[in-house]
């Protein structure tokens, strides 16, 4: 038996050594239905203080029979086994394919029971292996499932996002324990028109039982509940949350509430959930999907995946934590002890934590092959520039590609570094220069959303003369856009650094070397805080 191509093995190794853990990940789903122009969309934050910030790449390729690929759990590193490779794997580009399936994630853990340490299945494979040899929604369903009843399934539980040109999906997985093979897992397609969201809590209840069209589900998910005692009423009845991943109220107040503020941003009514966000009241579940109240563009997601709470009860921009320049930043660890009682910090949809995101669009119109559109960023999604890369391209450009640093070596041409220095030197003085990276960050991807018909019109030029040449175009043009990101960010943090050294606000003054400098002081809110704190001590006499 051959073994698979080196290069295949090293990526594996490469992005399963930098996440060591993905657990707290906000995914939304966009139905064509929903959308301004008719693509389907999913965004996906992978957040995690391990996982290095770089775009993921596999060229289409084939393999002679008796190839063998190695299986690598993506959390750990760890080799879980071997399995046989297909003859023909799809040009994957992060998360999406060349027939534009994309593919996000969310963990809730679940039972601690139901994961199977021996088993060769985990949830990182699973996607990128679907996305490798499913071309839609269906096919990658299938291909999941199949490859957990053959080879088991050792991660916990988890939700997944499966987006097409034509459909969206929302699936849900669990493990069946040590030394059973397989899982126990439901999917069902969001209704056109519609909008759902999951952020690392199960959320599908109730599904139908007899939509064959409409819902898959493995044959024993209510079957193997009961013989493990999780579930005894009629099948009607049977809620997969409920069942194998009960909401509690770190579930509610971490998880859903982040799922919560996209649905209040976008739909009308969701006021009514906010007890169950805050995790007051877990019986008032909120309903998988909402109809948002206008249809949504593509920069329409981007900005709603960048959120704090702002302005709503929860806004982490005004308690005592934001500190004198409204910073909604909050350093681990999320919860913490005062004598005996514990407290916590908000977890927003954007945190400092973020590797990379995306927001992905699938274009029914567009030829399958060159239609889809990955919209990738590096650290903090509030902060961060989405930049279209186009899933036919045949490379990613340098500053985005695995190898080019990680966490823990610093690369002065990686974009996450680069990233990570405008953020972090941000969260210093927030309230004054989110107001300077902001207008970039606009001038950026604005520049890319009206440039895409552009390049979608010379793109379909070139593809009825020869695909290939197409594909070359769209290369060129992502390389040419990623460079430019990288560039301006780059040139954005020696604006930032000069400006706000040593905690003074400076000025140029035309004609002359030396700038004018203010120095506007904390606010008085938090002066008088100060006081409250230390009376009499600073009062000059």
């Amino acid at each position: 038996m051959k073994k698979i191509l080196i290069l295949i093995t090293v990526l594996f190794l490469q992005f399963s050594v930098m996440k060591e853990t993905v657990d707290a990940c906000t995914n939304f789903l966009v139905t064509k239905g929903a959308s301004v122009d008719g693509s389907t969309m999913i965004t996906y934050t992978a957040d995690s203080h391990t996982l290095y910030g770089e775009l993921y790449f596999w060229p289409a390729a084939d393999y002679p029979p008796g190839t063998m690929l190695d299986v690598i759990e993506w959390d750990s590193g760890r080799l879980l086994g071997q399995i046989p490779q297909v003859p023909h794997t799809y040009n994957v580009v992060g998360n999406m394919n060349e027939f534009q399936l994309a593919i996000g994630e969310t963990t809730f853990g679940g039972k601690p029971e139901l994961p199977d340490s021996t088993a060769k299945m985990d949830y990182g494979s699973l996607i990128y292996l679907a996305l490798q040899r499913a071309k839609n929604c269906r096919e990658a369903i299938k291909v999941m499932t199949q490859l957990t009843d053959e080879y088991g399934y050792c991660s916990e539980g988890e939700t997944f996002s499966l987006s097409d040109p034509n459909e969206a999906w929302i699936m849900e997985m669990v493990g069946k324990g040590a030394g059973t093979k397989g899982a126990v897992w439901v999917a069902v397609r969001i209704p056109d028109g519609y909008i759902s969201g999951h952020a690392n809590q199960a959320r599908i209840r109730q599904f139908p039982l007899n939509d064959t069209v409409n819902c898959y589900y493995a044959k024993d998910v209510i079957s193997f509940a009961r013989t493990k005692g999780f579930f005894k009423g009629k099948d009607e009845e049977f809620s997969f949350s409920d069942t194998y991943a009960p909401v509690d109220f770190e579930g509610a107040r971490f998880c859903e509430a982040r799922v919560w503020a996209l649905f209040n941003k976008l739909s009308p009514g969701m006021n009514k959930y906010l007890d169950y966000a805050k995790g007051e009241n877990l019986k008032n579940r909120m309903p998988l999907w909402v109809k948002p109240d206008k249809k949504l563009s593509a920069y329409d997601v981007m900005n709603a995946m960048r959120d704090h709470f702002e302005g709503t009860e929860l806004d982490m921009t005004k308690d005592f934590g934001a500190g004198p320049y409204t910073c909604p930043v909050r350093w681990r660890p999320l919860t913490w002890k005062v004598d005996s009682l514990t407290y916590f910090n908000e977890r927003a949809i954007s945190t400092q934590q973020t590797g990379f995101s995306f927001v992905t669009q699938s274009r029914s119109w567009m030829p399958e092959n060159l239609g889809g559109i990955f919209w990738f960023g590096v650290d903090d999604n509030y902060t961060t520039v989405y930049t279209p890369m186009y899933t036919a391209i045949k490379q990613v450009p340098p500053n985005f590609a695995v190898g080019n640093g990680d966490m823990m070596v610093f690369s002065d041409s990686a974009l996450f570094w680069v990233f990570n220095q405008v953020s972090n030197f941000a969260y210093t003085r927030y309230k004054d220069m989110i107001l300077d990276i902001q207008p970039v960050q606009k001038e950026l991807e604005q520049g890319y959303i009206n440039s895409i018909a552009d390049v979608d019109k010379t793109m379909l030029e070139l593809y009825q003369k020869d695909p290939e040449t197409a594909r070359d175009f769209l290369t060129e043009y992502c390389l040419k856009a990623g460079k430019n990101t990288f560039d301006r960010w780059k040139q954005l943090y020696g604006f930032l650094f000069t400006k706000y050294m040593d905690g003074n606000i400076k000025t140029p003054v035309p004609g002359s070397r030396v700038p004018k400098v203010s120095q506007p002081g904390y606010s008085q809110e938090w002066y008088r805080q100060l006081v409250k704190l230390t009376g009499e001590k600073f009062r000059e006499k």
